[in-house]
């Protein structure tokens, strides 16, 4: 047997190798502790547009980039009063704003000009609102622990809105989930494996050793500062579904290996020839997972090409995360199975899933009849595809019982506002003219009410004369603040027509006025995500098709292959237009990717054996014929293990944005699946032709025959024979 150096490496020293992986796990922790989660989604817009500039202004010169309002309903002003004042010693809270800011709570409401009750109290006069400056950041660690200590010292009468409570809400769900999310994939895929495999503990280890690959991956996260809870809730479930295929290929090479070696030598020691036969199933996974790796490799990293970074954190991670998959594989994955030995021999048992034969005579009889559904299935595939409907809302992610949701609801009801809006204006503009421009502002179709300095006093009160409290929450640094009360949602067609009024309102004032928040930032992740849809699908298309036509050294192939894969992503792209079912936008942007780089490994898989069967001088029918039916089991198992991997995941959790991708995974890697069994075969019949004449490496190679004729070399297998 030739010589097979990396993997005798790994034989000898496979107690090492597992001592070190199990040293590695503890350094890998403490980054994953470490690791900052970043819950906040409009953080990951370009730092170069206005509305970002603007934030860092608000954080740079005010010291602050979140508020929270909080709705008091059926409240004495004494107790609301009260409240205030302990809220106020909250750690990060700079200020919180309410009418008594302005004058005493002795006055009646009624005496207040309409522009401050309207702001303050709710038209029924049963409830009123206070503005809770932080001193830091929307979707700080510190913003959201202040609104922890907030909703202590709130009633049952309180509710406490805003960006940063939505935020602080979503760390909670997720963190509560996260781990669920794990246990419910590795449950499935243990079922999944154990019903197709040959041994009931042999799945125990490849999960284990995928267990340790996705913590080194969660671990060394911490050379990225920060990633997003999107990343960290999803990165082990997609590690997981996968890069589970490379341990199942190693434990059949394994196999086979130990098959090949018992019939050729006997009489050979057990133990010798199993440490042989791993040691030649190690080279011929690590040779034969390395093409399937970079193409799924490539799918995530097309994620880097987005303007909304979030595509980056979740592409590097799991790039990351499939390369630590293919080492483990390799590595702690051997040195389990050969350790643990005995025990795993004592569980085998038969394969349960039959020898496929009907599907592969099915598809080459009727392959004509397949091609035309094919053709015809392209119709409304394309119609669902282009008209699926996204949202961008971010709290529409959450369930309906989150405080945060309650109380964003209890704004609209209460005060008609839903989006809260900022905009900074240069403190030498005259007094005058930012009363002038609030006015225009309230004018607005949507705007609730404009809070600052001038809007609440108006010009003709000196500066010197005004509340302090009232200066230091408005007034800093060279800017003064407004802020806006509209009672339009976010991310809504009218927000966002009411945004671009703002601004071309405020920019015939100064050119220096900038209009920042959550609406005027989710306006910008409409436009930018929507550029990034078409940019990250063709990005993943292009390289995905170099691979395939460096792999295959074929014009053809690249084009057949990626057919058949975004067929399957155009009909579950598809579906949801049909059923009516709005998606999460990161959905509409990650998921073609990651279907296209997970799944075509399983026409890839087809493909290659096709290639051997037509290189050895086979015909067209029986090449086909045979790498379809050698195919099917293996592309079954890993469609069903990546199924297993994320369908659970999507059923069980309550964050929409994580539901929503799971339960598209799992359903791409079925259709997927399909697709590759039913449809990639009738294409290789009627594109055989064309294939041979645009590729290396597919036509059978010339020997000469003792008359020196040419001729072409020939294994014949019978069709319906052992294959």
């Amino acid at each position: 047997m030739e010589s097979h150096w990396f993997g005798k490496i790994v034989v000898k020293m496979r107690y090492v190798i597992l001592i070190a992986s199990i040293l590695l796990l503890i350094p890998a922790a403490l980054g994953y502790l470490h690791t900052r989660i970043n819950y906040d989604m409009l953080s990951y817009l370009p730092e170069d547009i206005e509305t970002m500039k603007g934030q860092k202004i608000m954080v740079d010169e005010f010291g602050t980039g979140g508020f929270s309002m909080i709705v008091c309903e059926g409240m004495k002003n004494k107790d609301v009063l009260k409240m205030k004042e302990k809220m106020s010693e909250v750690p990060h809270v700079d200020k919180i704003v309410w009418y008594d800011s302005i004058a005493d709570i002795s006055i009646p409401a009624e005496l207040f000009p309409d522009r401050i009750r309207r702001i303050f109290l709710s038209e029924d006069g049963n409830a009123t609102m206070m503005v809770a400056v932080f001193d830091v950041t929307m979707s700080s660690d510190e913003a959201m622990e202040a609104v922890r200590a907030l909703r202590k010292i709130a009633n049952e009468q309180t509710f406490i809105s805003g960006m940063t409570a939505v935020v602080e809400d979503t760390r909670e769900l997720s963190d509560r989930e996260a781990p669920v999310y794990v246990l419910i994939a590795v449950i499935l895929c243990t079922i999944v494996l154990m019903l197709t495999m040959d041994s009931f503990l042999a799945p125990l280890f490849f999960l284990l050793s995928i267990g340790f690959a996705v913590i080194y991956n969660l671990g060394t996260n911490i050379v990225f500062g920060q990633v997003s809870y999107v990343t960290k809730a999803l990165a082990a479930v997609l590690q997981l579904g996968v890069t589970l295929d490379y341990s199942i290929f190693l434990w059949h090479s394994y196999e086979e290996q130990k098959t090949l070696l018992a019939q050729s030598r006997p009489d050979e020691c057990d133990k010798d020839m199993k440490q042989e036969a791993m040691a030649a199933a190690i080279s011929a996974t690590l040779s034969s997972v390395v093409g399937s790796s970079v193409t799924t490799m490539a799918g995530f990293l097309a994620l880097c090409f987005m303007s909304f970074t979030l595509g980056k954190d979740l592409g590097l991670v799991m790039a990351k995360g499939v390369l630590f998959g293919v080492v483990g594989c390799v590595t702690v994955l051997p040195s389990l199975l050969l350790i643990f030995d005995r025990a795993i021999e004592r569980t085998h048992h038969r394969a349960l899933l039959p020898q496929f034969k009907k599907i592969p005579r099915f598809v080459q009889r009727f392959y004509p009849l397949l091609l035309i559904a094919f053709a015809l299935i392209w119709i409304p595939a394309v119609k669902g595809y282009f008209n699926t409907q996204v949202y961008y809302n971010l709290d529409s992610t959450l369930p309906e019982s989150l405080p945060s949701v309650t109380a964003n609801r209890k704004l609209s009801e209460d005060f008609g506002m839903n989006t809260t809006q900022m905009i900074l204006v240069p403190s030498d503009m005259d007094p005058e003219a930012v009363s002038e421009l609030c006015g225009e502002l309230k004018k607005i179709d949507g705007i609730k009410s404009v809070l600052g300095i001038d809007a609440l006093i108006g010009s003709e009160i000196p500066r010197e004369l005004l509340p302090g409290e009232i200066l230091q929450v408005f007034e800093k640094g060279g800017w003064q603040m407004l802020l806006m009360m509209s009672e339009y949602k976010t991310a809504s067609p009218e927000v966002n027509r009411q945004c671009s009024e703002i601004t071309q309102v405020i920019s015939r004032y100064d050119s220096r006025c900038m209009l920042v928040g959550e609406a005027a930032c989710t306006k910008d992740l409409i436009e930018i995500t929507n550029h990034d849809f078409n940019t990250v699908n063709w990005v993943s298309i292009g390289v995905i098709a170099v691979i395939i036509l460096f792999v295959f050294r074929s014009v053809s192939l690249p084009v057949i292959l990626v057919a058949a894969i975004e067929f399957a992503i155009f009909i579950n792209m598809g579906i949801p237009y049909y059923t009516g079912t709005t998606l999460p936008f990161i959905a509409s942007i990650v998921i073609g990717t990651i279907q296209l780089g997970s799944t075509v490994d399983y026409a890839i898989l087809m493909t290659t054996r096709y290639r051997t069967e037509r290189e050895s001088g086979k015909d067209r029918k029986e090449s086909i014929y045979i790498a379809h039916s050698t195919s099917i089991a293996s592309i079954l198992v890993s469609a069903f293990s990546f199924f297993a991997a994320t369908f659970g995941v999507g059923l069980y959790s309550e964050i929409d944005m994580i539901s929503s991708l799971c339960t598209l995974m799992a359903r791409g890697a079925l259709i997927s699946m399909v697709t590759v069994i039913f449809i990639l075969p009738a294409l290789l019949y009627a594109f055989d032709r064309v294939i041979l004449y645009t590729s290396l490496g597919f036509r059978p190679k010339k020997q000469t025959d003792i008359s020196g004729t040419a001729v072409h070399s020939r294994n014949v297998v019978h069709q319906g024979g052992n294959l």
